[in-house]
């Protein structure tokens, strides 16, 4: 099956944007002076002594299945994890944000139900929505359709990018609550929405609380949000280390044996879905039993699913063949 979706296309895309929007960086000096970091998962600025980070994201084709469903009081939840899951990626905790609402027409109750999953999702991760936009654009969206985003601004805690990731550090995977809200192009070709509408539209699971202990009480070298791209991510946090996926440690649940069953490729399953890991922490080995004591604390499941090696990209082993999953000239 082809996926519609050129990631190597997407990231020269994006190389394209960063060559042309870095000149804008000398813009600024002094209070609010953006840190050339590329790449990763969010823009980091000087703020006085501290340093912010921004981001904005989407919830993407999962909101067609939303539309289909009539059902709405979900995807704001997607919305706020989205974007605070990748700045905590940063050692970023969310501090204020605000969200973007198109509409093809005027709809009161889409709306109540899509402010009550945004509020739930704020509540999850103490973010307060300070400000937004609804704007009803009827002759760019198509009948019944609407787009919903969410930009956070956070304060580092701790700067967190991957630099000193060596080999021999083990990876620690954060069960996923679903798909989340990436693969959502590919997954509304192979699986029925009457039969799975459901868990397809089981929102994002919010890691911030838990993450940021971790942080805080223990310390990592890297965490990935496993989104569009899935594991290939893994390169944003360090170009110079292999990071080894192992097959048979990845958690298994009726969801992704269906896709398995629809998508025999190995390689396009793990670049295209979470496949039950919704984020990835890089830690020391010794800190496994505690880092998984804070995430059974908020009643997440963990699972060591890999290490770093001596290498460069990331693989997949499974019964003893390695399978290559980040791409050659890619960050994303």
């Amino acid at each position: 099956m082809q996926y519609d979706i050129n990631i190597k296309k997407v990231r020269k895309i994006q190389d394209a944007i960063w060559g042309n929007i870095k000149q804008t960086f000398s813009y600024k000096k002094g209070y609010g002076k953006p840190l050339e970091i590329f790449g990763h998962y969010g823009g980091v600025f000087e703020a006085g002594e501290e340093k912010l980070v921004m981001h904005t994201d989407g919830v993407g084709t999962k909101l067609l299945i939303a539309e289909k469903m009539k059902k709405y009081d979900t995807v704001g939840i997607d919305a706020i994890a989205m974007s605070v899951n990748d700045i905590l990626c940063l050692g970023a905790e969310p501090i204020a944000g605000v969200d973007y609402i198109a509409l093809r027409k005027e709809d009161p109750e889409m709306i109540e139900q899509i402010v009550k999953g945004l509020v739930k999702g704020a509540h999850e991760c103490n973010c307060p929505i300070i400000g937004g936009e609804t704007a009803i654009v009827k002759d760019i969206l198509q009948e019944g359709a609407f787009d919903l985003t969410f930009t956070v601004i956070g304060r580092v805690k701790k700067l967190i990018l991957g630099n000193d990731i060596t080999e021999g550090m083990v990876l620690i995977g954060l069960e996923s609550s679903g798909l989340h809200s990436n693969g959502y192009t590919l997954a509304r070709k192979i699986l029925s929405i009457e039969e799975w509408g459901n868990e397809l539209l089981e929102p994002t699971k919010i890691y911030v609380k838990p993450v940021l202990e971790i942080i805080e009480k223990i310390g990592v070298f890297g965490i990935a949000h496993i989104t569009g791209g899935s594991f290939s991510k893994l390169t944003r946090l360090n170009k110079g280390v292999e990071f080894e996926i192992e097959f048979e440690k990845m958690p298994q649940t009726k969801l992704y044996l269906e896709i398995e069953k629809k998508i025999p490729e190995v390689v396009e399953r793990y670049r295209t879905f979470n496949m039950g890991i919704g984020m990835v922490l890089v830690a020391n080995k010794q800190d496994v039993a505690a880092i998984q004591k804070i995430a059974e604390k908020y009643k997440i499941k963990s699972y060591v699913i890999g290490k770093t090696k001596k290498g460069k990209g990331v693989y997949l082993e499974k019964e003893g063949e390695r399978i290559k999953l980040s791409y050659e000239d890619s960050g994303i």
